[in-house]
């Protein structure tokens, strides 16, 4: 049996770090142990290109990497001519990422294969208006279009879109899984991300004046590319509350994880910038539920299909210090629970089980 082949067209893409990249790599690694044979058409992050070489050279698919130049027009062009290159000899082409999305309506154009989308959120929020329509339409192009959450789904219900499924973000089961967690003695939180408004840490340091008065000896452990960390830091030092802030920057993923077992509660409490940057899922919330770690996590947003409220962890507004504390004090008070149930609703999320929702959709095509 002949094998099906897929294109994969993403914005981003390992070793640089980025929930979008991460969630195409998974996909990729994913579809080629199912008798598709997989390429990657995504941009060149680096410089000289040297860390995206080695760590390409290590995997069993092929990835086509588009350098990226000083006029951004032409890097642009770069991957259009490249990807209708390699459109010619797919079978399915799977597009994730805003400019990945623009790529896909111009396919729609000149080839007849079949075209299937993931959206994640704020490709579909656009400012700009003549982008935002533009997005819209290419939506409409394609044969089907995956969500990766009710709330992502939500933002393209007015288009009248007739080929949609919805399937979560999955994520990578550790050896570390196995690990138990225990009753904290003193509350540690921690989030993982890119340091922005989106990623709502700035929310987490106003609620921590509250529960400095309860928890004196806390911690807050901050994860991420420290793209926003000046004022981040600031914010810390007009509450007084630096010292109980912790940076870490961008780590490795043994770091990450060290630093997941030693904490007590994650906590994302993001929220949509006025430029519509939107969480569309929260993948990071999953890892830390897979080692036990409870979840508190903003409402209006995709973070709500990540949590299972009252069981993985809490849903609570973003910018109220009052709710914060009060989801943080039911935590442990059932630590225990909560831990257990973090740890079973991740199952379901594993790509062993998500994988098989986007092989039904592609062998359909």
């Amino acid at each position: 049996m002949s094998l099906t082949k897929l294109l994969l067209i993403t914005s981003e893409f390992p070793p640089q770090p980025g929930g979008i990249g991460t969630h195409a790599y998974q996909i990729a690694k994913e579809l080629s142990k199912h008798e598709i044979e997989v390429s990657v058409l995504t941009n060149q992050r680096s410089r000289n290109g040297e860390e995206e070489s080695g760590f390409d050279q290590n995997l069993t698919f092929k990835v086509h990497r588009v350098k990226r130049k000083y006029a951004l027009i032409l890097s642009y062009l770069g991957r259009i001519l490249r990807a209708i290159r390699l459109t010619k000899r797919q079978d399915v082409v799977l597009l994730s990422g805003k400019f990945s999305l623009w790529i896909g309506g111009f396919l729609s154009v000149i080839s007849n294969k079949k075209l299937l989308a993931v959206i994640h959120g704020s490709e579909v929020l656009l400012t700009n208006k003549l982008l935002r329509n533009y997005t819209r339409w290419c939506l409409k192009r394609f044969d089907h279009v995956i969500a990766v959450s009710n709330f992502t789904l939500s933002l393209v219900e007015d288009i009248g879109l007739k080929n949609t499924t919805v399937i979560p973000n999955g994520f990578e089961v550790s050896r570390e899984q196995d690990f138990t967690k225990s009753q904290p003695t003193e509350l540690s939180l921690i989030t993982v991300g890119n340091i922005t408004q989106r990623k709502g840490q700035h929310n987490v340091v106003k609620a921590l004046p509250l529960l400095k008065q309860e928890y004196p000896n806390f911690k807050y452990h901050v994860v991420g590319i420290p793209t926003k960390k000046e004022s981040l830091q600031l914010l810390a030092e007009e509450l007084g509350v630096a010292e109980h802030v912790i940076f870490h920057g961008r780590v490795s993923d043994e770091k990450k994880i060290e630093l997941l077992k030693e904490a007590s509660v994650f906590i994302m409490l993001s929220e949509t910038t006025l430029a519509g940057d939107v969480e569309g899922f929260g993948i990071a919330i999953l890892e830390a539920n897979a080692l036990g770690l409870p979840a508190i996590g903003a409402m209006g947003c995709g973070i709500e299909d990540a949590i299972l409220e009252g069981k993985s962890g809490k849903l609570i507004p973003s910018n109220q210090p009052e709710a914060c504390k009060k989801a943080i004090d039911e935590i442990l008070g059932n630590y225990q629970y909560f831990s257990r149930e973090a740890k079973t609703w991740t199952e379901q999320f594993r790509w062993l089980e998500v994988i098989k929702q986007y092989l039904i959709l592609i062998k359909d095509s």
